[in-house]
């Protein structure tokens, strides 16, 4: 499991995505997401703007699974 660290107290599900590497800009985000099954936690949630907190962990198909830390 990768760790993705961040210094906010949240951050959005799209913007995730850009810093785990599996989209390269913010644009892709959308469309990505619609052809992903991405899971917070254990469960499927495909919202570009969910918030995602420290410890929570994130399952996206195809890219990897990866947990929020906060620094």
């Amino acid at each position: 499991m990768k760790r993705i660290e961040i210094n906010t107290e949240y951050i959005a599900l799209g913007q995730f995505l850009k810093l785990a590497d599996c989209i390269s800009t913010g644009g892709q985000a959308k469309p990505f997401l619609q052809e992903r099954t991405i899971t917070i936690n254990g469960t499927a949630d495909n919202r570009r703007g969910r918030k995602l907190y420290n410890g929570d962990v994130v399952d996206v198909e195809g890219c990897g699974r990866f947990e929020v830390v906060r620094e």
